[in-house]
């Protein structure tokens, strides 16, 4: 009994003396780089046993978890990008991993940098290879060279370069349907990287696609900085009156249909006035809007 007290009583006396160390070995190790589980990107295919949507999304939400926890404790992350690579191995069209790639890259702890900017070009390029119809990630990747990345970088040809690319980005985003208004700050772009026709186009194009009023307004008055031409005071640009004339006649004959599915139809007209070879070439006759356009 005297034996077990006396064990005790020195196993209580270990444990205070070397309790602080423990402690303070325990805090370091806890502040090192993590083992990372995820197998390598080659791999997890097959070790995700045909479950590979349940996979990425425990890899999405793990990554999450650990991006937080690191910012927290103020430690870097260099295993983010081990992470996205597994997720794209299971589903290389991961859309919740797109929409916030470039943030866990460039604005993990202690702080991102020009590679960093880089690496997140690169898998926003992934993304639109996986998914090249998706018009917000080309908003989100033009913006992100257009405004978020350069600040990065330190060359300035690469700058101007990034900003050129993200303003055409933006353009293709307007034409596979993203929001007009996000996406003006793309005409200055082009403009100022000396792209003025292509800012011009651009500029008309979204005219067409919009019907917001005070959004056609806006484009207009940067169609006169561009263009300076006097028929663009009172009058609309030959962009706008086409767009006037399509939309005039959407009203007059199928206002119940959406703009799209109006255009779809193409041009209104008698079928019957239309028929025979003889009436095929009738400006009254027209199949596309192209020559309706070009007839009126």
């Amino acid at each position: 009994m005297k034996l077990a007290i006396a064990l005790v009583g020195i196993s209580a006396v270990a444990i205070e003396a070397l309790q602080p160390s423990l402690s303070n070995s325990a805090r370091n190790v806890k502040l090192r780089d993590d083992v990372v589980l995820v197998p390598p990107s080659q791999n997890i295919r097959t070790l995700s046993f045909g479950y590979r949507a349940a996979a990425a999304d425990l890899l999405w939400a793990k990554l999450l978890l650990e991006y937080g926890t690191h910012w927290q404790e103020k430690r870097p992350f260099p295993d983010v990008t081990r992470y996205i690579d597994g997720i794209l191995a299971l589903d290389d069209s991961f859309a919740p991993l797109f929409r916030y790639v470039d943030t866990l890259i460039v604005y993990r702890p202690p702080v991102g940098t020009d590679n960093d900017a880089r690496t997140a070009r690169s898998y926003l390029e992934r993304g639109l290879t996986a998914r090249p119809g998706d018009a917000d990630l080309w908003l989100k990747y033009g913006q992100f060279l257009a405004f978020t990345g350069p600040s990065f970088l330190r060359d300035s040809a690469e700058i101007d370069a990034w900003r050129r690319d993200g303003a055409f980005a933006m353009t293709r985003a307007v034409e596979l349907g993203a929001n007009v208004g996000r996406s003006l700050s793309a005409a200055s772009l082009l403009s100022r990287s000396g792209e003025r026709n292509a800012s011009i186009a651009f500029l008309e194009r979204a005219y067409a696609l919009t019907d917001d009023s005070n959004e056609r307004e806006q484009i207009l008055a940067k169609l006169r900085e561009l263009t300076a031409d006097a028929h663009l005071d009172s009058d609309q640009s030959e962009s706008a009156r086409s767009t006037s004339f399509v939309e005039d006649r959407w009203r007059n004959s199928f206002p119940f249909l959406t703009r799209g599915e109006f255009l779809l139809l193409g041009p209104p007209h008698d079928a019957a006035a239309c028929a025979g070879p003889s009436h095929a070439e009738s400006k009254a006759c027209t199949e596309s809007w192209e020559r309706a356009i070009n007839a009126r």
